[in-house]
């Protein structure tokens, strides 16, 4: 008796020991008009791990932190923060954009405490949140989008590298692009997110854009997206991709044909290792 209780303490042990990463639910970033802001930290048994900051999709009115597809980075020693933020139901852009940032300052402010490595941060998200990921890295230091939430304004919320899985990029011209059953999800998307369709809200449709933010000092930026989208026109990709160009920037795009909008080709062994790669590269320095 006393050997099987040995043998099942050892296994539990092991088994723990074993544990690749540990995750932390629910940890608040911020309060908004008595409405709590939470994150969970994916964290690896690595200390002083690079940090990224995941960004879930939902067309910014749905979704939730609890997708986050990306745990073979943790596995690979990244430790990553998902976000909860306020959507568009209950508040208008850029409330989110606001709420994201707050958090990359709280995640610098708390480095001492999970003691991953914050000097350098990676920003990824799918959808929605690829193309937040996409404005939040693009709009570095931009007045109107930075906000106050959760204070830590003596902290940064610059992003170094960027991963946007089929996001949108111009809400100007997103609906010109639009099949009709993309025209069905994001007009009233679009209409939650801006107070109306773009057209009537153009200044801030611009702002709200990450092509009408890049300039010469933008991170490094990989773009995902599938050619048989019939959400996010592809296009939405083409048109980022092309203003990093004509900077002379950082940038990979990364078409997966057959692809629709998300699903397993996207977060696949051979597209894992390809982000894994980029994040590599522009965090370990």
């Amino acid at each position: 008796m006393k050997n099987s209780s040995f043998l099942l303490f050892t296994l539990l042990a092991m088994t723990i020991a074993a544990e690749p990463f540990k995750k932390i639910t629910n940890v608040k970033y911020a309060e908004v008009e008595g409405r709590t802001l939470a994150l969970d930290l994916y964290l690896p048994s690595t200390k002083n791990s690079p940090l990224i900051v995941w960004i879930h999709g939902g067309a910014w009115r749905a979704g939730s932190k609890d997708f986050m597809p990306l745990t073979s980075l943790v596995e690979s020693g990244y430790a990553i923060a998902s976000l909860d933020y306020r959507l568009t139901t209950s508040a208008k852009f850029p409330a989110l954009i606001h709420d994201c940032k707050g958090a990359i300052r709280w995640l610098r402010a708390h480095t001492p405490e999970y003691r991953y490595n914050s000097r350098l941060i990676g920003i990824a998200g799918n959808s929605a949140g690829g193309h937040m990921a996409a404005l939040i890295g693009t709009s570095n230091g931009n007045k109107e989008l930075e906000g106050n939430v959760g204070g830590n304004k003596t902290q940064s919320s610059y992003v170094q590298a960027i991963v946007s899985y089929y996001g949108a990029s111009n809400l100007t011209t997103i609906l010109g692009q639009s099949t009709p059953h993309g025209l069905s999800v994001r007009v009233p998307a679009l209409k939650l997110l801006l107070g109306d369709t773009p057209d009537k809200t153009e200044a801030l449709a611009k702002l709200a854009s990450p092509v009408f933010h890049v300039d010469k000092n933008d991170p490094p930026l990989l773009l995902l997206h599938g050619d048989q989208d019939p959400q996010m026109p592809i296009n939405q990709a083409h048109e980022l991709h092309a203003a990093f160009k004509a900077q002379k920037l950082d940038v990979h795009f990364e078409v997966i044909h057959g692809a629709a909008h998300g699903g397993k080709a996207f977060y696949d062994p051979e597209r894992n290792t390809l982000v894994k790669k980029f994040f590599d590269r522009t965090l370990k320095k």
